[in-house]
This record gives C-alpha cells, sequence and structure tokens, in this order.
C-alpha cells in the first residue's frame, strides 16, 4: 500500500523563494507613475514584493487569492491597494485597521509605503491570519502590524479598539452600508474609511445613505483609481462625524435578518 504524500510545509522566509517573475516588475514599473503623488522606495518595493513572493508560494497550497498571474497581482493587487496611500498621507493617517485583510491586500502594501506607526490586519479565517502573520514578519513589519483572528463585531466591543483608529480600509469585503456598520464604530471622531468598490455603484451608494446616518458618518468622496486597467475602480471614502451609537454593529446573524 503507497503511503499518502506528505505535504511540504510552507515557507516562512523568503531568502530560497524564486525571484519576483518579469512580467509583474514590468508592470510595476511601467504603472507605479500613474497613481499621482505617490512616492515609494526601493526599499519599500522590494518589502511588498516579498509579501508578493510569499502569497505567491503560499498560493500553491491555500487559495488565498483568485488573482494569480503575475501581471494581475502586480496590478490588481498591489497597484489597486497603493492607490490609497497619497489619501492616506494628505489626511495624516499612520495607522489603520484592514478588515478582512485575506491574502494581505490593502493591508501589507499600505503599512509598507505609508509607512505605518500601527497597523491591525484583520481575519477571522484561521490559515489566512496565520500567511498573514508570516508575510509581516517576513517583511520586516512585525514591530508595527499585528493580525487578529477575528471578526470585526468583536474587534468593535472591545474598548481597546472601538473609537480608536485613524482609519479603516476594507477590499472587497461587503456591501457599503454593512460594511460602515462593521467599521464606524471603531473610529475614532473625524476618522475615515476607505472602501475599495467598482463603478458602477450608485445604488449601492443610495442604499448606503440611511446606514450612515444611523451610524453616524457621512459620504466624503468617490475617488478614481488611475491604474491603468482599473479605471472601473474607486475608493469610497466615508467619514465618522460623531461617536456611533453602541447597538452597532449588530451581530451577523440580525445583519441578515434585518440588512440595511
Amino acid at each position: 500500500m503507497t503511503p499518502p504524500a506528505v505535504r511540504q510545509s510552507l515557507p516562512t522566509f523568503v531568502n530560497d523563494l524564486p525571484p519576483l517573475p518579469d512580467e509583474y516588475e514590468a508592470v510595476i514599473r511601467a504603472d507605479l507613475g500613474s497613481i499621482a503623488q505617490l512616492d515609494v522606495t526601493p526599499a519599500q518595493l522590494e518589502a511588498i514584493g516579498d509579501h508578493v513572493r510569499l502569497l505567491m508560494a503560499w498560493n500553491t497550497a491555500i487559495n488565498l487569492s483568485g488573482i494569480r498571474t503575475p501581471e494581475q497581482i502586480a496590478r490588481e493587487h498591489v497597484l489597486d491597494s497603493l492607490a490609497a496611500v497619497p489619501l492616506l498621507r494628505s489626511a495624516g493617517i499612520d495607522e489603520f485597521m484592514d478588515i478582512g485583510s485575506g491574502g494581505g491586500f490593502p493591508g501589507l502594501p499600505l503599512a509598507i509605503a505609508l509607512p505605518a506607526r500601527r497597523a491591525l490586519l484583520v481575519e477571522s479565517i484561521g490559515k489566512k491570519a496565520r500567511f498573514l502573520a508570516t508575510a509581516a514578519d517576513a517583511c520586516g513589519l512585525g514591530s508595527n502590524v499585528r493580525v487578529a483572528a477575528t471578526r470585526a463585531e468583536t474587534l468593535a466591543a472591545d474598548p481597546h479598539h472601538r473609537g480608536q483608529w485613524q482609519a479603516v480600509v476594507s477590499r472587497a469585503v461587503a456591501d457599503l452600508a454593512e460594511l460602515a456598520e462593521l467599521s464606524l464604530p471603531l473610529l475614532q471622531v473625524g476618522g475615515l474609511l476607505i472602501a475599495w468598490k467598482r463603478w458602477p455603484m450608485d445604488e449601492e451608494l443610495g442604499r448606503s445613505e440611511a446606514a450612515l446616518n444611523k451610524l453616524k458618518g457621512r459620504l466624503g468622496s468617490v475617488e478614481p483609481v488611475s491604474v491603468p486597467g482599473l479605471h472601473h475602480h474607486v475608493l469610497v471614502v466615508i467619514e465618522k462625524v460623531a461617536e456611533t451609537p453602541r447597538e452597532w454593529p449588530r451581530d451577523p446573524a440580525s445583519r441578515r435578518r434585518n440588512p440595511w
């Protein structure tokens, strides 16, 4: 009887991984300059590349992302994430929470490029959270980036997190109204929720109005993403204008029963 194959352990360091593919580097070189007022150093780009190298290695065993080709990763993950750096810098933000971080986008590129004084990557799926912790350490971010393998609702009930964050970022996680319900309780008054969305989204913006009113938020702006090939992507900026009432956010079952 043939013994079962032994699954090779996943890498935790980048030293022994293959270099970044030429196709990835070509997209970064060609399109990084399309993001106005983005200033990143070669060392920061190298650290972001280390995250990508680990992602590609782990993605062969764990489904961290459906975006798999080097060109797609460069454009739809890395550059899409970096599009928010000028906005965060202009607002004086150097700390944030990334809700539903998944494979680490946008959280890890943002933490590297800002650079972030403090960041928390929130991911309730254990194997993804383990990857995030591995990648943060491998990219030299262990002192200022933490991973929480839990749900945003749990953190919103914790006084160490509720009302304590300058910004919440989130990409491809939930409808804007639900995302606002999860995020606004975590923000300081005056803080920002930045949500990665796609046009058309007029209906989604309309549905969020009632939620924002109850949660004490308001729509600040909808910023286009200028990266070639991502012109249908936008960054929706929500401002927190007052303390969110304690009854928010609701538990997942209540949100399913009574969506906005």
